[in-house]
């Protein structure tokens, strides 16, 4: 059966008091909005619509970003989450598959739980997706008779009978798309809050003979996000479990609660990661891999063997070949590191190409930017730059180079040769002395100016 995913994302959220929509807000590196979207890829949706309210053009450029064929629809009004799921109607009149209905700032949904609804369906025409809440609060609650859901009944609107109940809804609902939306349309607002409840199709199901049941999943998949507190909550949550998962995977953390990981981090087993390393998006690190304490990585590529940190940072665009060694305070940007060589000390290289073997000495600056343009530096095989070189770009240095320490690179050093550029030693006799003097008594003048 077709998948059509109608993802709720129309919330201001105003505890979150912010000027960007909730589920924009990031957990790991990636918006809510797009966790809700992964969560249901491996069920490979054949449409993705994203009901969008504030900031609606905001959410579908984030849509987008992640799925080309995301299409977004407008709820103008805020008038309950029937209503939300109302505006889908048009955007999948043609189809005819299940859709699942998901919510933007509800982050981790797992692909078994939703597979699960999936297969539910094959003997009942609405699943509700519940959990056994610790403590049950506010949330709205599901009656069941049997393996039958008889009805939903929010908090606000439930008897002191319905309230004892802990299993509770979730929100998550899959139906064929015209059942949902035939439901959907008998829904009306006579309650508390005078919206349009999704959940109240469940009762309007049974009145047209149709079956209703539940799936159950833990309470953490569940977890809604409303505030600052509750996203911290949700990012510390996504943390502790992937990082289990990549001990679990072979990977060695001596701290693990120091590292920071994101939604995307894909590390190969026998890597070892020292303590507080932050890995932001589209990072993946091979196997064998040393990424040592207090290093930053984020959109790159380590190699298997290489050797990162400490106080190191690889930025967008960097790839590590196997056995590189980046060492203490080095940046890295958009920017090949051929096997087995070495940048290993306060160094910046980017825009530029480093050949296999070649040794970046310590301070060495590649200038890429005129203040305008960014330009390419490319350094040979087996070349040898010495510390404190500046290479002044677009410039190149050939296989088996040198250059001198201290030089200033500002036209191409061929195969073989050696570069040296910089004004000649002179040393001025006693001037050492004098000049101290002459300084001494300046501060000396000025410090009882200022008295």
């Amino acid at each position: 059966m077709s998948i059509a995913l109608i993802i709720l994302a129309a919330g201001k959220g105003t505890r979150m008091k912010s000027d960007l929509p909730k589920v924009l807000h990031e957990v790991a590196g990636a918006p809510m909005l797009v966790h809700a979207m992964k969560s249901a890829q491996d069920l490979e949706p054949e449409k993705t619509i994203v009901v969008a309210g504030h900031g609606a053009e905001a959410v579908g450029a984030a849509a987008s970003a992640y799925d080309e064929t995301a299409e977004v629809v407008l709820q103008t009004e805020q008038l309950g989450t029937a209503h939300a799921v109302a505006q889908a109607k048009e955007a999948l009149r043609d189809f005819d598959g299940d859709a699942i209905v998901l919510y933007g700032d509800t982050p981790f949904i797992s692909p078994a739980t939703l597979q699960a609804m999936c297969d539910a369906r094959a003997a009942h025409d609405v699943i509700v997706l519940g959990f056994v809440a610790h403590d049950p609060g506010r949330y709205g609650r599901l009656v069941m008779q049997g393996k039958s859901l008889s009805k939903i009944v929010e908090f606000k609107d439930a008897s002191d009978e319905e309230r004892a109940i802990t299993l509770c809804n979730s929100g998550v609902i899959c139906a064929k798309a015209s059942v949902l939306f035939d439901l959907v349309d008998a829904v009306g607002n006579d309650n508390a809050s005078g919206e349009y409840y999704l959940t109240d199709i469940v009762e309007i199901a049974q009145a047209k003979g149709l079956s209703a049941t539940s799936v159950t999943c833990d309470e953490s998949e569940t977890l809604g996000v409303n505030s600052r507190a509750q996203l911290a909550e949700a990012d510390a949550i996504f943390q502790a479990k992937a990082r289990l998962e990549l001990m679990e995977a072979g990977i060695t953390m001596h701290a693990p609660d120091t590292v920071y990981l994101s939604h995307d981090t894909y590390i190969g087993p026998d890597t070892v990661i020292e303590p507080n390393v932050v890995f932001g998006p589209e990072v993946t690190v091979e196997n064998g891999a040393t990424i040592r304490a207090f290093s930053h990585l984020e959109g790159c590529h380590v190699s298997r063997g290489a050797v990162v940190g400490p106080y190191a940072r690889l930025r967008p665009g960097t790839e590590l070949a196997e056995f590189t060694r980046v060492g203490n305070f080095v940046e890295i940007k958009n920017a090949v590191i051929d096997e087995g060589a070495k940048v290993n000390h306060l160094s910046y290289i980017g825009d530029a190409h480093v050949g296999p073997r070649a040794n970046i000495g310590a301070g060495t600056i590649t200038c890429n930017y005129d203040g305008v343009m960014k330009h390419h530096t490319e350094i040979g095989a087996d070349s040898f730059i010495g510390s404190n070189t500046l290479l002044v770009a677009p410039v190149s240095v050939g296989a088996n180079a040198m250059t001198g320490s201290g030089t200033v690179v500002t036209k191409d050093v061929p195969d073989e040769a050696l570069a040296i550029a910089r004004t000649p030693q002179v040393n001025k006799a006693g001037l050492a002395v004098k000049l101290f003097d002459i300084l001494k008594k300046k501060k000396f003048l000025k410090t009882k100016g200022a008295v």
